[in-house]
């Protein structure tokens, strides 16, 4: 079969695969790693496959039109998000009014919301391929009779059938992403090492917060690791497909939750010399056992991307950050800045129960850390997480549309407002939070010294850019406004 697998574009630089849908205060973008190995696992099954990285390249849907009607598919892949769906169905039925294809859409929205997808995309959408794909959207090509395929929900015209769940994947069996079909100078990252690629070392996780999608909608709450001669021989695998990347970035959330695969990993690094020839980083909590650092460190592991998210603990209780406490954060931090890592910082703003001197403490958290960058974000409450389903219950919940997601710039709208913490006080302690963090002299200086090497210069020019180009931006919005009701006050 003939498939066309899209990332469509929704507005300029819109970041589709990562944890939170929208323009990233960074002006980072993210590789659709799950996209491609589904790619791949079509591919080795004999299906005729392209990708359309619409999304980080920042196509026009005429350009994606015109890609993928050249192909003439016989079947349309669309990774959907809450925010960009209208679009993303626009863009499909386009796409199926001019070839005639099948249509099906897959990731954590139509995972969480089959039904309304299979309603609002009526004519447009025939396959909601849930959860962890991979293998139903074999079955589909392969032409598997409909009901038969499982993790699928489909319309034969009038009805909407929802079949059985798949079960979880062996992930040991699944092929390495078909980086073949992007390039890594696709997906800029001023924390990264430019280029560079991500890698997903197992799926699933152990822990439940109730924010975090992927567990919730897409490969459950038992964490299934690959062999760590998997995982190195995609770094290998990663380097022959494109030697000029620089970096690989683990990118499961709990890449170091289990003491004996870390250990396995780095020794199998080190065994292959991949520590000689790249660096790699990952994504970490802050209760990882700190005795494997060392190791960690040894084997070339560069930057800690760290699941702070706030600098209380009632605030870590309230999304179920378990086994998690502001104290143990502290050691981790400092543990890691003596070994030598960078350390990227992920905190938050309107948990549970947030208040104004909560906010504060996050804030004064994050700065009292040895930390090298920052993030701060809204909490998200993304449909068919158990926050959203609290959040709607509660009435705290601003959206009552998809469409109402994100700001007209495309950024991440913060949708959670309480009696005591309005929404729009939660986005005045986030860029008060970036700005009292990067604005320090102590902490431009650490920035400055840190420059290494050209790759470090331009890491740094685009955090740089995309700092000054999110305030800006704001600043204009801001100025306009008042010069609006200046205006109409005459």
């Amino acid at each position: 079969m003939r498939v066309a697998i899209l990332n469509p574009s929704f507005g300029e630089d819109f970041v589709r695969v990562a944890r939170w849908s929208a323009k990233s205060r960074g002006r980072v973008q993210r590789h659709p790693e799950y996209l491609l190995t589904a790619a791949q696992v079509l591919i080795n099954a004999g299906h005729d496959v392209i990708f359309v990285e619409a999304a980080a390249r920042n196509f026009t849907p005429e350009q994606s039109y015109k890609v993928v009607e050249a192909f003439k598919p016989e079947l349309l892949v669309i990774h959907a998000t809450t925010p960009s769906i209208y679009n993303d169905l626009e863009q499909a039925k386009t796409i199926k009014d001019r070839t005639h294809c099948k249509v099906a859409f897959v990731g954590q929205h139509a995972s969480a919301e089959p039904q309304n997808t299979l309603e609002i995309g009526r004519g447009t959408v025939d396959y909601v391929l849930r959860h962890e794909y991979d293998y139903s959207l074999r079955d589909l090509a392969k032409g598997v009779d409909l009901p038969q395929i499982k993790g699928m929900s489909w319309t034969d015209g009038t009805n909407i059938i929802h079949n059985p769940d798949h079960e979880a994947i062996n992930v040991e069996e699944l092929p390495f992403p078909a980086w073949q079909l992007i390039q890594p100078e696709w997906y800029p990252d001023g924390g990264k090492k430019f280029p560079f690629l991500t890698l997903i070392s197992g799926r699933g996780c152990n822990n439940a917060c109730t924010f975090c999608r992927d567990p919730q909608l897409m490969y459950g709450y038992k964490l299934r690791n690959r062999s760590a001669n998997s995982v190195v021989s995609e770094m290998e695998y990663d380097l022959k497909v494109h030697p000029q990347i620089r970096e690989i970035m683990i990118e499961t959330d709990t890449f170091a939750a289990d003491n004996a695969h870390v250990t396995e990993v780095c020794n199998e690094i080190i065994k292959r010399g991949i520590n000689k020839k790249i660096s790699w980083s990952c994504n970490m909590r802050v209760n990882t056992d700190l005795d494997v650092l060392p190791l960690m460190r040894e084997s070339g592991c560069r930057m800690l991307m760290t699941g702070f998210e706030f600098g209380y603990d009632e605030g870590l209780r309230a999304i179920r950050k378990g086994g998690v406490n502001v104290d143990m954060a502290r050691e981790y931090a400092h543990t890691a800045h003596e070994l030598g890592f960078t350390i990227h910082g992920c905190f938050m703003i309107g948990a549970p129960g947030e208040t104004k001197t909560t906010a504060r403490k996050t804030i004064e958290f994050a700065k009292s850390l040895p930390l090298d960058t920052v993030q701060i974000t809204g909490v998200a409450a993304y449909p068919g997480t158990s926050l959203y389903k609290w959040a709607k219950e509660n009435n705290f919940l601003l959206a009552n549309d998809w469409r109402e997601w994100l700001t007209a710039q495309k950024e991440q709208r913060t949708l959670l407002n309480y009696p005591q913490l309005s929404s729009k006080e939660i986005d005045e302690f986030i860029d008060t939070g970036l700005k009292e963090f990067y604005l320090r002299p102590k902490q431009m200086w650490q920035m400055l010294i840190s420059i290494r090497s050209l790759g470090d210069l331009l890491r740094k020019l685009h955090g740089l850019k995309a700092f000054a180009d999110y305030f800006a931006k704001k600043f204009m919005r801001y100025f306009q406004k008042t010069n609006t009701y200046a205006y109409q006050a005459k």
